[in-house]
């Protein structure tokens, strides 16, 4: 299986979080090689939103609903516009090569860490196509909760943990760490041109995303660097 981690080329932050994410897995023998997959940036997400044909469709103020799923969207804090819209043009990015190879992929970002050997072949034979194996704990909001729902539950990769309403996006901890499968990629992209680009961890939800699921056992943690997206 291949891995990408989205890094910035020549942000500190990143390149050193890229580091220590590779270090980790190698520390770890897991019997894959990370690659680094230069993010889109700042000064290159509107041109690649055209380049794509992709329209963004998320507030950047308050919530609103959206008519076309019943979700509600809720802007995100962020600073600077572009740098939220280019996290997630790197994520699409990952999920066409997904499609594109026809092969699974680990998608990690630059703050992942692993903590545990991933064994993912028990993964790739599950009838989950997105599957998240990040620990939920600084990564996610109600990160207690989360993580307390997955532990109760047994089985080895389980549905996403419900921790809100039905109409608010609920999907991975974080999007930090997942392994993506063809038919997954397939989705996530079917979706951003059904429902415009959000970001990635709004629009891979459980709602709107059939087969996501996460693993009991988590392989990887977040460093809990300085946010490139929203400073």
């Amino acid at each position: 299986m291949k891995a990408y981690c989205i890094t910035l080329k020549g942000n500190h932050t990143s390149e050193e979080g890229f580091n220590r994410c590779w270090t980790s897995a190698r520390n770890l023998e897991c019997d894959f090689y990370i690659e680094k997959f230069d993010a889109t940036t700042a000064k290159n997400a509107v041109k690649e939103l055209m380049d794509w044909d992709i329209l963004w469709n998320y507030p950047w103020e308050g919530k609103v609903t959206d008519i076309a799923t019943g979700l509600i969207k809720s802007a995100y804090p962020t600073a600077v516009k572009e740098k939220r819209v280019a996290c997630a043009i790197s994520h699409f990015r990952l999920w066409t090569k997904c499609f594109e190879t026809k092969e699974p992929i680990l998608v990690l970002e630059h703050d992942a860490l692993f903590i545990k050997k991933l064994d993912y072949e028990y993964i790739l034979q599950s009838n989950f196509d997105v599957i998240g194996i990040n620990d939920p704990r600084g990564a996610t909001r109600r990160a207690q909760m989360c993580y307390d729902i997955i532990h109760r539950n047994s089985k080895p990769i389980q549905n996403v943990p419900k921790i809100d309403e039905y109409n608010i996006p609920q999907g991975l901890a974080g999007n930090s760490a997942y392994i993506l499968k063809p038919e997954g990629a397939e989705r996530l992209i079917s979706s951003v041109f059904k429902y415009g680009l959000w970001p990635n961890d709004a629009i891979m939800c459980d709602q709107l995303i059939d087969g996501m699921g996460v693993t009991k056992i988590f392989y990887t943690a977040v460093q809990g660097l300085q946010s490139t997206t929203t400073q």
